[in-house]
């Protein structure tokens, strides 16, 4: 008989100790699903803000390139738009809600200030060098990425070794962008073609109508990477170019989120992880990441009046 009631008392404590062990197990499901809702719920932002208005909506618009191998480029099977500056991109909208779907919006380098003041975008992660010029029409938080200009010719090409080697030479650049005003200074007489996006001037060069390319080296390095070994990369970097995140002048409170979340990502290593799988693909290795800088809106040094006629019509 107490043997039987060992038995019993045994069974008994062992039921129920898979009980609470299941019931622990429960616990720890549901702590979880309620950390994940928090989460996602947690983000609140100020009323009237940017975050806030763009969180209820459950949309954004973010302006980016649509033919620019490793930063953005839509790819013509699937439809989407692919490459670092689409992933920068999604990491912000993710900090702000994980369900605000994206829509991304073309924006060529001519059309990034107006898309920001009328509305057409909410932000622009477009290859979007920040300068003072621009800084009078619209704000820039970042840079998450630091370029430099360089030159792309043709693979057979000998004579072009520099910057100077541009004097006199039919060369290629887009309209607006600060690689136009990078080379019209540091190479007066070379004859400029300007187009609306790099993919044209790199037609241009195949067919012989120019000699040679320049914007940044991570946009060349993609052009030259899809050419098949027809073009070369000059390697022979003469300015630096911060790229920024584009958004209307004096949203600080959006500038400053934004701001937060690149700090974020460049610290627990999704920035890396983006440039790995996008530009590190195109052969690139990944930099340190930058350091951002918040400056106050309204600190820019106003340009000439031929600077400011300059940046409107572009």
């Amino acid at each position: 008989m107490r043997n039987l009631n060992r038995r019993i008392a045994g069974v008994l404590a062992l039921t129920l100790g898979v009980a609470v062990f299941a019931g622990a197990c429960g616990d720890d499901d549901k702590t979880t699903a309620d950390k994940k809702t928090t989460s996602t719920a947690a983000a609140s932002f100020p009323s009237g803000s940017t975050m806030a208005r763009i969180k209820a909506a459950g949309t954004i618009k973010v302006g980016v390139k649509f033919d620019q191998p490793g930063f953005g480029l839509k790819n013509p099977t699937t439809g989407s738009v692919e490459g670092f500056d689409v992933e920068i991109a999604k990491n912000i909208v993710e900090a702000i809600d994980p369900a605000v779907k994206i829509e991304f919006v073309e924006s060529i380098s001519k059309n990034r200030e107006p898309f920001i003041q009328d509305g057409t975008v909410d932000m622009v992660v477009a290859t979007y060098t920040i300068n003072d010029t621009r800084k009078q029409v619209v704000d820039f938080a970042g840079p998450y990425f630091v370029a430099k200009q360089d030159i792309m010719v043709k693979k057979d090409n000998t004579t072009i070794k520099s910057v100077s080697d541009l004097a006199g030479k039919k060369v290629c650049t887009v309209t607006g962008s600060t690689s136009e005003k990078n080379l019209k200074a540091k190479a007066p007489t070379a004859q400029v073609t300007l187009f609306g996006t790099y993919s044209q001037c790199a037609e241009a060069m195949t067919d012989g109508r120019v000699e040679a390319v320049t914007t940044d080296n991570t946009i060349l390095a993609g052009l030259v990477q899809s050419s098949g070994g027809a073009f070369k990369l000059v390697e022979a970097p003469f300015s630096d170019e911060p790229y920024g995140i584009g958004v209307k002048l004096a949203d600080d409170v959006f500038r400053e989120f934004i701001n937060d979340q690149l700090e974020a990502i460049f610290k627990n290593g999704d920035w890396a992880d983006a440039f790995d799988k996008t530009l590190g693909a195109i052969g690139l290795k990944t930099p340190t990441s930058p350091k951002v800088d918040r400056y106050k809106t309204g600190t820019a040094p106003a340009p000439s009046t031929t600077t400011t006629s300059t940046t409107i019509a572009s």
